[in-house]
């Protein structure tokens, strides 16, 4: 998962960004207004954790502005404040859960994998593409029931790929979702065609066909054809 954290408690930004890096997911922060609108406007997130009252502006704010140019991030507003009406101006604005603080971070991530199997692969943990199967829980790949054994950025771009079927995705776009918006002072994206390389080689090797396909000049398509 690639998360964007908007909080502007220190304490509570780092130990959910520790938390969920510590689980392999990429997770960016923002602190005040200014900095969460940058990010929000320049890159795409599975999931945005979004704290209402923040340095310089709302978050009630930001997810107009999500809502407003129809990006299909979840979001999940974190907040101190438990009134019904909080909570219902950010349910009625699009934001996909609502969770009061404090709260406990197993819950936190919880919630946000629902979200994310909602929105994405329409609630269930296992994503299937013919004959190869993932298990989003656990974390694993297979085919043919056959596992395999993949690292955790080749699950994720696994994933990504799937999740983005049918569609050419750049390798700018693939290095910004995996590897975060520091990826940009990279010199070159050598290291994703050797991900790609070796996810490649272990699904054919177990039987299943090779459906990345190089798209010249513009990225990868993962698809039948």
């Amino acid at each position: 998962m690639k998360l964007l954290i908007i909080e502007d408690e220190e304490g509570l930004r780092e130990s959910i960004e520790e938390y969920f890096k510590g689980e392999g997911n990429i997770c960016e922060t923002a602190a005040t207004y200014a900095d969460a609108v940058s990010k929000v406007e320049l890159y795409r997130y599975d999931c945005i954790l979004l704290d209402i009252t923040l340095p310089g502006g709302s978050g009630i704010s930001i997810l107009k502005k999500l809502k407003d140019h129809h990006y299909t991030d979840g979001v999940l507003i974190i907040s101190a404040k438990n009134s019904l009406d909080d909570r219902l101006d950010g349910l009625n604005l699009g934001a996909d859960d609502y969770l009061v603080k404090p709260f406990h971070l197993s819950e936190l991530k919880a919630r946000v994998s629902a979200i994310i199997r909602r929105k994405m692969y329409n609630g269930s943990n296992l994503l299937v593409f013919n004959e190869i199967t993932i298990d989003l829980q656990a974390k694993t790949v297979s085919v043919l029931d056959k596992p395999l054994k993949f690292t955790r950025k080749e699950f994720a771009l696994l994933i990504y790929f799937i999740a983005n079927k049918g569609k050419v995705v750049s390798k700018n776009a693939i290095a910004e979702h995996l590897w975060g918006d520091g990826i940009d002072l990279a010199d070159n994206f050598d290291f994703i065609y050797s991900h790609i390389k070796n996810i490649r080689k272990k699904l054919i090797e177990a039987g299943a066909n090779d459906y990345i396909h190089a798209a010249y000049g513009m990225g990868y398509k993962f698809a039948d054809q």
